[in-house]
């Protein structure tokens, strides 16, 4: 079919331009889309924010933490859950970091000889950077029976987790050492000998492990 003169022309225009204009649209929402499209880690570090009120407790202080070749010498631990606080606010300890909210639990061993006071502090944004210091006010373990203790700031989520053990008779403990000098082979305190600093390092380690893997995975998705 031969097309009429005047006519053919526009008309093959008009279909390549209303082609393009498609195109363009397609696209241009294709990389609107591209460029809203949140990072994992970014999603991740978001819901971590949010942990406290979203997630039961148990998925954030597991009623029961497996310590295989976790304590001294490569010997396994296992520890229990026996209390929570939800809590409300913020100690004094954990507002040096910028808290936002604070939950607090109580572990102790299999043979009930150590306690193990847990905290996760949520922050308001990045955790505020502040000098290494003994946790004040862990939940079960009193201030004056802190053997050994634990801080790490993740990285990857605004959230500081501290743990500290002591004896679960509540002993007095006149310095509380930190869980790396304790774990020590030439530590020969109390406190290093009784493996409190194993203790307090391996709870915060799981505890860690616990938290990242709720915020990596989306809400109500199966664990």
């Amino acid at each position: 079919m031969v097309a009429e003169p005047g006519r053919g022309v526009p008309a093959v225009v008009c279909a390549m331009l209303g082609t393009g204009l498609i195109g363009g649209a397609l696209a241009g929402t294709w990389l609107l889309g591209s460029a809203e499209a949140v990072p994992p880690a970014e999603a991740a570090y978001q819901r971590a924010a949010g942990l406290w009120h979203t997630e039961p407790v148990d998925s954030l202080f597991p009623p029961v933490l497996a310590g295989d070749g976790a304590g001294p010498g490569g010997a396994d631990r296992r520890w229990t859950r026996i209390a929570v606080d939800a809590g409300t606010g913020c100690g004094a300890w954990a507002l040096r970091y910028g808290c936002a909210h604070e939950l607090r639990a109580t572990y102790t061993d299999a043979t009930r000889s150590s306690v193990i006071g847990a905290g996760l502090v949520f922050t308001a944004g990045a955790p505020r950077p502040a000098a290494p210091a003994v946790p004040a006010g862990a939940y079960g373990v009193a201030d004056a029976a802190r053997g050994s203790w634990t801080v790490s700031v993740l990285r990857d989520a605004p959230v500081v987790v501290y743990t500290v053990s002591g004896f679960a008779d509540g002993r007095r403990v006149a310095t509380p050492r930190p869980a790396a000098s304790a774990m020590s082979t030439s530590d020969v305190s109390a406190v290093g000998q009784a493996g409190l600093g194993y203790e307090a390092q391996a709870v915060a380690d799981r505890l860690e492990r616990a938290l990242r893997r709720e915020a990596a995975a989306p809400t109500g998705a199966p664990r």
